[in-house]
Formats: C-alpha cells, structure tokens, sequence
C-alpha cells in the first residue's frame, strides 16, 4: 500500500513519469581550472524527441569543480519555485543546445543570466549569450566563463548510477501493486 502512496503522490506532484529511463553524464571544461560533471535521465520514449527540456527530465544533478576540488553541487531535488531551471537536449546529437539555435539561454540550471540566483551557498551553470559559466553564492563566477558557441556534448551511459539527491521521486509506472484478478 505504501508503494501506492508513493505513486500517487508522485503523479499529484508533476513528476516525469519514467517508464524505462535512458541516461546521459556529461563533463564540461571551463576556463582557468573551473570544470563540471553531471548526469541526467528521461524516458526512453523521448529519445526520438527533437528536444528534450526540463519538464522532460526525471533525474538530473551537477557538480562544480574548480582544480579537481569541487565547489558545488545542484540537484533536481533542490529545485524550488524561484530556480532557474531551463533545460535543452537534442538526443540525436548526443548534445545540450549552446548559443545560436534560436532558443536564449538555453540552459539555466540553477542559475539565471545575470548569475545572481542560485543561492547563497549555491552552486549553478548557465549557457547564454555572453558564455557558458558557474554562479557560486548567487555571484557569477566570471574566470570559469567559456566562449557560448563551445559544443556541450554528452555521453549515453545507461549503466550510470544517479545519486538519490538527482531524482525527485521513484520512477512510478510499473511500481504500483495493483490487485491481481483471477478468472
């Protein structure tokens, strides 16, 4: 019965569904030290999708890094009503949308244009027209800033193992208990 709850209320909160998830990681390089690495999961059924954006996205996390030590961290569990979350994914490219493909700011996670809200003690990314780079205590870290135009690729990695800070809540199809009837 509890899987049921969780279920429902998880439908109730607009969570993605996520039948058979697909996952991505991804690293960035940033300028002067500064790098990230993330991963990222939606249903399989969306990979032939044009894009997929953030309503799209069951689990999702990043981590800053500034010389090998990291400097932040951002979750979808931490995503509240004042975040910036703007996601952009072109599955047949195996890549996140950068400057130039007709979308502004293309991605915002955690992090608004400006770099001013993510949070004190906050760690964010942002991918706009004046570059890609990390906000860090809602301040724009401008030395990690690369050129907008940089190819964001990612990696297909079905075998990643999301940290439980990445995902809101249970994949739900398939959890649910439902009564068995016999003929």
């Amino acid at each position: 019965m509890n899987r049921f709850f969780a279920c429902l209320f998880a439908l109730l909160s607009g969570a993605p569904l996520v039948a058979e998830p697909v996952t991505y990681r991804f690293q960035w390089q940033g300028a002067d030290g500064y790098s990230m690495t993330g991963a990222m999961s939606f249903d399989r059924s969306l990979i032939a999708e044009r894009v997929i954006r953030e309503g799209d996205v069951a689990c999702f996390h990043i981590d800053g890094f500034f010389e090998g030590q990291q400097i932040g961290r951002w979750a979808l569990t931490m995503l509240h009503e004042r975040t910036s979350w703007r996601l952009h994914f072109v599955p047949r490219e195996e890549a996140f949308v950068v400057e130039g493909r007709g979308i502004p700011m293309p991605q915002a996670w955690n992090m608004n244009g400006a770099g001013d809200d993510c949070g004190e003690g906050g760690f964010g990314f942002n991918l706009g027209n004046l570059g890609q780079d990390f906000c860090r205590n809602d301040e724009p870290l401008f030395a990690s800033r690369i050129d907008p135009f940089t190819p964001f690729p990612a990696i297909r990695d079905d075998q990643y193992e999301m940290p439980a800070d990445a995902c809101p809540g249970p994949p739900v199809i398939g959890l649910l208990d439902l009564p068995q009837t016999h003929s």
